[in-house]
């Protein structure tokens, strides 16, 4: 990635938890956050305080036949929201910006849309979604959960958008954090949903 070092993030991304299904656990701590069943999880790559899902693997089609191209969902309620502010904020505006300024920038971002749609056609062949993966890649900025999901399933360096965006929330202190993103009893966790 251009002008921007991935060496910070070796610290704060934890490390991937990845099985073909997911404990039941993490499928009652991601309806606490979620505030509903999660559908097609199949794996949690990525966590957040207290070993609380951050990012969700989710099948490329669901239970119910429904194509669903979030190949990679965040699910960390606190992280959720520091990216909302980054998007009220500007951020998506300015990388957008970016992108048809800078070539290589771009080229990173193309690759990056190249590679979520790699891991996702591991797990699946979707025909519907065949050329759709997230976020608005791999010529727009449209979601920043997408793709800061996208930055902490796939590690650093793949995602230069999702990587910024992280940076940008580590800066502010909110990632990572301790303690679960949402308030509830973990024997409880699913309760609220």
């Amino acid at each position: 990635m251009t002008g921007f070092g991935t060496a910070w993030m070796q610290q704060i991304v934890p490390e991937p938890v990845t099985s073909a299904t997911v404990a039941e656990l993490d499928l009652e701590r991601l309806r606490a956050q979620l505030g509903r069943v999660p559908r097609g999880a199949r794996a949690i790559p990525a966590r957040c305080g207290d070993r609380w899902p951050a990012v969700v693997e989710t099948d490329p089609r669901l239970p119910d036949g429904t194509p669903f191209p979030t190949f990679y969902y965040l699910s960390c309620r606190r992280l959720n929201a520091a990216l909302s502010t980054l998007e009220s904020e500007g951020l998506m505006r300015q990388l957008a910006q970016r992108l048809t300024t800078d070539e290589q920038f771009a080229a990173e971002y193309a690759a990056a849309h190249q590679s979520y749609l790699s891991a996702r056609e591991a797990v699946g062949h979707v025909e519907e979604i065949d050329d759709y993966s997230a976020g608005g890649m791999p010529t727009r900025v449209k979601c920043l959960h997408a793709l800061v999901a996208h930055s902490l399933a796939a590690g650093p360096g793949v995602n230069p958008v999702g990587d910024i965006a992280l940076a940008e929330v580590t800066r502010r202190g909110v990632w990572p954090h301790s303690g679960q993103c949402v308030d509830v009893d973990t024997d409880n966790a699913g309760a609220n949903g």
